[in-house]
């Protein structure tokens, strides 16, 4: 799977959950924090239903270690950043 077709995965997983559908999803669309485009319930299932995908693809989705808590470097901070994460992971990197 391509960069461009992983973000689409992930956007798109992103643009189910959300309550505003006008609003849309950009690598820069907030996850966490005061403008988050999803609030925390919202965020888990976009997590679970990653994890689905990873598993149809044949990798694990790891949304828990320490490193995706954080909120300096977590890959929640934006749609982009979780994207990278997400082919970060497919490719096998930790």
């Amino acid at each position: 799977m391509h960069a461009d077709a992983v973000k689409a995965l992930v956007f798109k997983a992103i643009e189910d959950l959300l309550e505003d559908k006008s609003r849309g999803v950009t690598p820069e669309t907030a996850l966490i924090g005061g403008d988050s485009a999803l609030d925390s319930m919202k965020l888990v299932e976009l997590c679970l239903a990653l994890e689905d995908a990873a598993s149809t693809q044949g990798f694990e989705f790891d949304w828990t270690s320490e490193a995706a808590m954080s909120k300096s470097r977590s890959m929640f901070r934006t749609a982009g950043s979780l994207a990278d994460e997400f082919m970060r992971q497919k490719a096998g990197g930790s």
